[in-house]
């Protein structure tokens, strides 16, 4: 690849892995990050199908294993807490709505920022302002450091990301809300949850726990549906106010969880929305990640596809770095059917996880009752399994200059 300068924004978890390639192969790369650090903790992320493949090849299989959070199984309960259906995670080849690996989206950042700093510059507590595309240079304006000029550009910034509203104009005309809204946060594991997750519904909205940390602690989770958004996604206390009033009087264990949430130090609320955009660059700059092709939470597949989306544009980068435009298109076209399948899959899975009615809470959890008993389960969601595993990698080593 030569000294290709690259400047990724964003140092969650598409920003590092994108980095970690493009440092193997050659390239110069920088991240800016505009928190002062990495975020830990954070809600639990799910790495399917075809991603296990791209960890193995990075190398950073054994040290996601280690930190990934021991999942047995999912249980939907009744307001005593009585188990109306459950699931094993070993069912359905680690692909079923319970992951084969699950960690905490920090854990997996650290891990990747592990794997990266050594060849990688990390500028945390910075961001772009402006970048100008001249045609044979990308001019970055940054709000603390200088002025610099970088070959490529990439926005790894997530949902809300601030660089596709540059390239494309306000994220209102590109985020698709799904009718679903999520929030996490982690507290006290007080009726003792060991390796599994327990969810609770009533019509319309969903609360559970998830054990993590050795089940020392749980990843509390709270969902409803309604529609689109009035409020503004930085102010986190008027999420915390939402929450709680959407679930106010729920039975079951809610109380006990929604009483931590203003002490939680990870506190998270957004909607279920994808990103649609007619395309994921335009000239040296591009997306990835959530900030292109957002699937949301309701996927399952949002860290998957961030993982396989970094491996596919840097071995694109790698393959053509004097044609980085052909590279951006090649990038797209070769992921974004598979994406697509995805996106038109999850708006589904919000009526699973929160059914609007009793009836479908009922029908749901017995549906989740006979999948562990009746014969031939994995035909139930062979579909989604399929889905997983769809994506064939190209094998991009020959690029590589580090071990």
């Amino acid at each position: 690849m030569g000294r290709l300068k690259v400047l990724i924004s964003g140092a969650s978890i598409a920003g590092p892995a994108l980095a970690l390639w493009l440092a193997r192969y050659g390239a110069d790369v920088t991240v800016v990050e505009r928190w002062p650090e990495l975020r830990a903790g954070g809600q639990l992320v799910d790495l399917r199908g075809v991603s296990r493949e791209v960890l193995r090849r990075m190398g950073a299989d054994s040290e996601v294993r280690a930190a990934r959070e021991s999942n047995y199984g999912l249980s939907f309960v009744d307001a005593q807490g009585r188990t109306k259906g459950a699931l094993r995670a070993d069912q359905f080849g680690g692909d079923g709505p319970v992951a084969e690996i699950e960690i905490l989206r920090g854990a997996l950042s650290e891990v990747l920022h592990e794997q990266s700093r050594d060849r990688v510059e990390y500028r945390f507590d910075d961001r772009i302002t402006s970048a100008h595309d001249d045609g044979a240079k990308v001019h970055v304006e940054f709000r603390s450091a200088p002025a610099e000029s970088f070959d490529v550009v990439i926005g790894a910034d997530g949902l809300h990301s601030e660089l596709r509203e540059m390239l494309f104009g306000p994220e209102t005309d590109h985020l698709h809300h799904l009718g679903t809204y999520v929030s996490f946060w982690t507290a006290r594991n007080h009726i003792g949850v060991k390796d599994w997750t327990v969810a609770y519904s009533e019509p319309g909205r969903t609360i559970g726990m998830r054990s993590i940390l050795d089940n020392s602690k749980v990843m509390a989770f709270f969902s409803f549906r309604a529609g689109r958004p009035s409020y503004d996604w930085r102010d986190v206390d008027a999420q915390k106010r939402i929450v709680k009033a959407r679930a106010s009087g729920m039975a079951w264990e809610a109380a006990a969880l929604l009483s931590q949430i203003d002490t939680a130090p990870d506190f998270y609320f957004d909607t279920c929305s994808q990103v649609r955009l007619p395309k994921w660059s335009t000239g040296r700059v591009g997306l990835v990640g959530d900030a292109a092709y957002s699937a949301s939470p309701l996927s399952g597949h949002g860290t998957t596809i961030a993982m396989v989306g970094a491996y596919v544009l840097a071995g694109e980068l790698a393959a053509t770095p004097d044609d980085i435009a052909g590279a951006l298109t090649r990038y797209e076209a070769k992921l974004r059917p598979w994406i697509g399948e995805i996106q038109q899959w999850a708006p589904d899975q919000g009526k699973v996880m929160t059914p609007r009615t009793a009836r479908g809470i009922a029908f749901r959890n017995g549906v989740v009752r006979l999948a562990s008993h009746v014969p031939g389960k994995e035909l139930l969601l062979r579909n989604q399994v399929n889905r997983s595993n769809a994506f064939l990698l190209d094998d991009y080593s020959r690029h590589l200059v580090a071990a």
